[in-house]
């Protein structure tokens, strides 16, 4: 479980987060909502030490994350960020090998090759694992960055907004692979998205953030009603259901 307790961020005299609160399930899949400029993408950076906490606690299974040396929390927790440099002269099967960095010169080097080639398999790129990964579609790289991450071999995943500059096509396929991969591995995967039906669906906890404060945590049943659709975005919104699931009429 990542236990969020009391933390505030700042930008200069900018206060974007405000004494924040929230608890990550273990083994779950939650996903992070809210209008830009809510204070989403700072609250991720600071719980994957990318950005530093200066103001609150934040624990993974009880261990203050301030605490532990960065290679340790590589083997925690991987992070797949929503930019990222492509190396051109790589192949995809070198690109996933380096999320066994953490394991360097440790006793789990033995087991590199079997980490690496399971996450090949496991994001489908058997196929491609030998291609530049300058040659591959969006689609195909954000598998890729997964893969890296999977071959960390970490219980906690972050993504973020994984789906960024995607077709639809895409967008579901990698949406798919990640639950896939979720119920495979019993990962706990934390992710950025903007579109709501698809948070609503492929998640098991909703997160929204508005004006650096918590406005829901819970299940995606209990978000998606014009109430609170309103609250969060500042727009009414229709609810519909079908097929015992409720869609966010967006048009």
């Amino acid at each position: 479980m990542i236990k969020v307790e009391n933390v505030s961020f700042s930008y200069g005299k900018k206060q974007v987060l405000k004494d924040i609160s929230l608890e990550i399930k273990e083994g779950k899949i939650t996903t992070i909502l809210g209008q830009n400029g809510c204070g989403k993408s700072t609250l991720f950076n600071i719980m994957t030490k990318n950005l530093p906490l200066k103001h609150g606690k934040i624990s993974i299974q009880g261990n203050d994350i301030t605490k532990i040396k960065l290679r340790e929390f590589s083997r925690l927790l991987a992070t797949v960020h929503q930019y990222n440099i492509v190396p051109e002269a790589l192949t995809v099967e070198e690109l996933v090998a380096y999320g066994r960095l953490p394991y360097a010169h440790t006793k789990e080097c033995y087991k590199n090759e079997e980490y690496i080639n399971r996450a090949i398999e496991a994001a489908k790129l058997t196929e491609i694992r030998h291609e530049l990964v300058s040659n591959l579609s969006g689609g195909q790289m954000q598998r890729v960055w997964i893969a890296m991450a999977i071959a960390q071999n970490t219980k906690i995943l972050f993504l973020d907004e994984p789906t960024t500059y995607l077709d639809v096509h895409h967008q579901i396929e990698l949406l798919r692979l990640i639950k896939r991969l979720q119920e495979t591995y019993q990962l706990t995967v934390v992710m950025i998205l903007h579109e709501i039906n698809q948070a609503v669906h492929y998640s098991d906890e909703i997160i929204a953030l508005k004006d650096g404060h918590v406005l829901y945590s819970g299940e995606p049943d209990g978000f998606t009603t014009t109430e609170m659709m309103k609250d969060v975005y500042g727009i009414e919104l229709e609810i519909i259901k079908n097929n015992k699931h409720k869609h966010v009429v967006t048009v």
